[in-house]
């Protein structure tokens, strides 16, 4: 039987490489049986296929004998970053949520230039799911097709379906109803409607966002694949091409031409698959496990550090990804980079100390560094200076050492090279999955810069073939079913552990129906979250199976090239988005409007790692700005002074209560909080012109921007506070100041959900009966509802609110972007504790996180462990020996930094020490830099009520409450403004 092949193409920045491999063989390095490397072109298949003709002259191989093609590229990728207008097509975009998501229309956070190319069409149906799987509201064919022929007339042909809690869904509901209406009605076969479940997950905005990006390149995808084919064919090639997918494995060139989203930044993937490869380290031992693997990739300019998991693929980023500047819901793999790379330019100061990076002469290393004639001090010359023994191992020769002679002082060769070493081991242990020692896999063009010794690696392994590990990365890249869904357990379904079986068994199947062998097919992943606040324990299920090309089936396939020829590109005009400043701290004083996400950065920091994310309502009130609304910021002294507000008028708390994962997903409508506070109103008789301005229940996430948003409502146009009732984040809704001074402090409270659905709990034995009851009531509406609680008078608000605490959001914000805008974010704990009293309590990175849902709660804990003297990059070091540790309880909220440094009421803020933000519960994961801050809570949360209310013992932990500091009240930016 003769020899079969496969080939692997890597399409790069600056070249296109080539392999072929045997399909069997016996050593890893035998397989590789020609290799090229060719300048990628400006039309990219002019570069792939120069590669292709120099392996296939190299190889002479019979062309009836290669298996498969596959193609690794960033061509689809570049298209959005660059914002092309020739590559990108508008797109219409339907999105079925019945009365949810109004007020943060498709497109909102697209940056201007990118959205003025894209959106065509925007228009919210009927439709979309509730968390149990239920329907908001059916479809309405008939909207449907009045829809279709707005699009007909606007000559769109790329289409959208977005449904609220579509990935609950399986084939054959909702989003699959409305294409096949649209299709049907249409009657077009150059319409192209894409399903955001077929696209991403859970995340309402990130889904549609990757699915208008997918649908906007669909037609430059098709014509980028049928290039490909005309490559193929014009070397006779008739075997069947794969395009490679972020994760590393193959997906049919037909089907990438439909999703081609799925291909973006493939290329760390195939990288460090490539090198496991060529190493050997892709195979299981004898306890038939692999281990995790740290892959190095040196370029001209950049290094990449990342982790290849023991299931073969690389560890993921966060769960949200920007892509060209939007937010998208693909995790893409996670790598660390740093400013590190062959061209690096190496300087020495007069006081002797050296920096390397991150400028580099980059592609014009061949006439810029010493060694090659040039007149610029590189990273390389530095290490052929030193004799690292990398550079003496690699076959080719590397410029002119005689070149260097006299460049370098003996002094100068040693610093330079510990600062490189230092850069390359913090890099290191910022991605190691464990303690100790660990080997790295090197591969890169500027590998030659590595010293042979590294603290914390065990061995340094520089595969053969080093420079085309992509290209090998794309060649054995393996098949992949992936389910990822939210199941509800329980009934039919089972338990969650029947469920996952199933799921595993679907993965299976869906990895040999795209090609997989049955025999190699196993499951790589299993992952199980089970959602927040959410009553019927619904849970995401994430399984994927991987196994190896069918290459018997694969045989006996042809290319049939099936990819019909998209139409002229529709261009649009660039145009540039102007808004006017609408935030104002008590009239006629206002703020820049862009800084209204100071706002929201602040909120976010109060939220001590609860209180919802931040980042819809932020969109939803940017939209309101830009809609020529005002949001109004009044101070309580201002208040109580102003003739048209009565002492006995009343201010009306509001906020949301439940799922994280719900609310962003099922995004408000607006009616939730208007029809809450308009009940309460109707209950307790109080007239419109009775109320003199709306607050926040809590300061803390997403509940400290919402009041803004009913204010900026027409038919309220009412102000904000300037403050609200926790001055942070708090698990029950109990835990606010009126409870501490008030008998009836949380009720009358009432309770809607958007879509008609109202109750009021009028009294109750005491306040945390009420948290039961309305917690019961969410999961029943949803596991999202609005509420307005009792109301408060003008007169009592000295003592039942945290006075200026919206200007404290404002200014932590303001601190911590004026600290990334001086690129200081070292100095950003004591920004923010200049401002309120505390002090920066740790700084580290995270090496382990626990989690757990209980009682609708989120439990858990993270461990933080001290940085090393080289990863502070600024920051000061924390006041413990290197082997202390951290612990940091959380119920949503974090509960206490344990070596009792603090605990609630104070706050606990954890923040990622890369940017300044302040990390959700949910988004503490193995290996973030952290800096976590204590600050001091109002004093009367420490009283003996406060205390028992939100102190320690109200978590179940018995310790004494000790503050960390002393709460001053924050300063009204009103106030400040109106003396300017």
């Amino acid at each position: 039987m003769a020899t079969k092949y496969r080939i692997g193409v890597d399409v790069g920045g600056t070249n296109t490489d080539a392999v072929i491999l045997r399909c069997s063989s016996e050593s890893t390095t035998d397989a590789i049986v020609a290799w090229n490397k060719s300048p990628t072109s400006p039309d990219v298949t002019d570069g792939i296929a120069s590669a292709l003709k120099a392996v296939l002259q190299q190889s002479q191989i019979e062309k009836d004998d290669i298996v498969y093609i596959s193609i690794g590229t960033t061509h689809f990728l570049n298209a959005v970053i660059e914002a092309d207008p020739r590559r990108l097509l508008k797109v219409a975009v339907l999105r079925l949520s019945g009365p949810y998501t109004a007020r943060c229309p498709p497109f909102s956070d697209f940056p201007p230039r990118l959205r003025a190319i894209i959106e065509g069409h925007v228009a919210i149906v009927d439709g979309g799911l509730e968390i149990d799987g239920k329907e908001i509201v059916p479809i309405n064919d008939e909207e449907l097709k009045e829809q279709c022929e707005i699009i007909r007339s606007k000559g769109i042909k790329n289409i959208v379906l977005v449904g609220v809690f579509s990935p609950l869904a399986s084939a054959g509901t909702q989003e699959e109803h409305a294409k096949k209406i649209i299709e049907e009605t249409l009657d077009d076969k150059s319409v192209s409607v894409v399903c955001s479940k077929d696209v991403g997950h859970i995340g309402l905005l990130e889904r549609e966002n990757a699915s208008i990006l997918n649908a906007s390149i669909l037609s430059f995808a098709r014509r980028t694949v049928a290039a490909y084919y005309e490559v193929l064919k014009r070397f006779n090639l008739s075997c069947p091409l794969y395009l490679t997918q972020l994760d590393g494995t193959l997906l049919p060139a037909s089907i990438a031409a439909t999703i081609p989203i799925r291909t973006f930044s493939n290329g760390p993937t195939n990288s460090m698959r490539g090198a496991a490869f060529l190493a050997g380290f892709d195979k299981k031992n004898e306890n038939g496990t692999r281990k995790s693997t740290i892959v190095i990739d040196v370029g001209g300019t950049t290094t990449d550090v990342g982790v290849l998991l023991p299931s073969g693929f690389p560890r993921k980023a966060a769960a949200f990804t920007q892509v060209g500047g939007v937010r998208t819901s693909f995790s893409m793999p996670d790598i660390h980079n740093i400013g590190l790379g062959g061209g690096s330019r190496v300087r020495f100061s007069p006081t002797g100390s050296v920096s390397i990076g991150p400028d580099s002469v980059g592609h014009a290393i061949l006439s810029s560094a010493l060694v090659f004639g040039g007149s610029t001090l590189t990273a390389t010359d530095l290490a052929i200076a030193a004799g690292l023994p990398s550079a003496s191992v690699t076959s080719v020769s590397i410029g002119d050492s005689a070149r260097l002679e006299g460049a370098f002082t003996e002094y100068q060769t040693t610093a330079g090279v510990a600062r490189l070493t230092a850069l390359l081991e913090s890099a290191i242990d910022r991605m190691k999955t464990e303690p100790g020692p660990v080997p790295i896999l090197l591969v890169g063009g500027g590998a030659i810069i590595v010293p042979s010794e590294l603290a914390g690696v065990s061995e340094i392994v520089r595969p053969p073939f080093f420079d085309v590990a992509n290209a090998v990365g794309a060649a054995i890249a393996r098949v992949s079913g992936v389910v990822d869904r939210v199941e509800i357990p329980g009934g039919k379904n089972g338990t969650i552990d029947e469920i996952v079986e199933r799921c595993k068994d679907e993965a299976v199947s869906r990895a040999m129906a795209a090609g997989a062998e049955e025999a190699s097919v196993e499951v790589a992943e299993v992952t199980v979250i089970q959602l927040p606040y959410v009553a019927n324990h619904a849970s995401r299920v994430i399984v994927r199976a991987v196994g190896d090309l069918d290459l018997v089936s694969v045989q006996q396939m042809k290319n049939e090239n099936d990819i019909v020829e998209s139409r002229a590109d529709d261009t649009a005009d660039e145009s540039q988005e102007l808004l006017s400043s609408n935030v104002q701290f008590s009239e006629p004083e206002a703020v820049d409007p862009s800084t209204y996400q100071w706002l929201a950065e602040g909120c976010a920091v109060l939220g001590c790692g609860g209180g919802g994310a931040t980042y819809a309502a932020f969109l939803m009130a940017r939209q309101a700005l830009r809609s020529g609304r005002t949001i109004r910021v009044v101070s309580i002294d201002s208040l109580l002074e102003c003739k048209d507000a009565h002492p006995d008028s009343w201010v009306m708390p509001c906020g949301f209560m439940g799922s994280p994962s719900v609310s962003s997903e099922r995004i408000p409508s607006g009616q939730e909080i208007p029809t809450a506070c308009i009940q309460s109103m109707r209950f307790l008789g109080i007239k419109k012109d009775q109320v003199a301005a709306v607050i926040s229940d809590e300061i803390g996430g997403k509940n400290g921007l919402e009041p803004m948003l009913l204010a900026a409502r027409e038919e309220f146009d009412l102000p904000v506070v300037d403050g609200d009732l926790m001055g942070r984040a708090y698990p029950r809704l109990e835990q606010i100041l009126p409870c501490i001074f008030k008998e009836n402090g949380l009720y009358p409270v009432s309770a809607a959900d958007g879509v008609g659905n109202c109750m009021i709990v009028p009294t109750a034995r005491n306040s945390p009966i009420v948290e039961d009851v309305l917690r019961a009531a969410c999961a029943v509406l949803g596991s999202s509802i609005a509420l307005s609680i009792s109301p408060l008078q003008v007169h009592e608000l000295r003592q039942n609110t945290i006075a200026g605490t919206t200007s404290q959001a404002w200014r932590i914000g303001k601190a911590i972007a004026l600290c990334r805008k001086m690129s200081n974010l070292s100095s950003i704990p004591e920004a923010i504790t200049a401002l309120q009293d505390g002090k920066c309590l740790f700084i580290g990175k995270i090496v382990d996180v626990k989690r757990e849902v209980s009682g609708g709660f989120t439990h858990g804990q993270i461990t933080v462990v001290p940085l090393l003297q080289d990863e502070l990059e600024g920051h000061p070091a924390s006041d413990f020996d290197a082997d202390a540790k951290l612990v940091i309880p959380f119920q949503n909220e974090n509960i206490i930094a344990e070596l009792v440094l603090c605990s609630v009421p104070d706050l606990i803020a954890v923040l990622d020490a890369q940017n300044g933000s302040s990390l959700g519960t949910q988004d503490y994961r193995y290996g973030l830099r952290v800096i976590v801050i204590g600050l001091a809570c109002d004093p009367r949360w420490t009283s003996t009520k406060g205390l028992e209310i939100g102190g320690p013992r109200a978590f179940g932990l018995n310790i004494e409450y000790m503050p960390i500091g002393k709460y001053a009240e924050p300063r009204s930016v009103i106030e400040e403004y109106r003396q300017v």
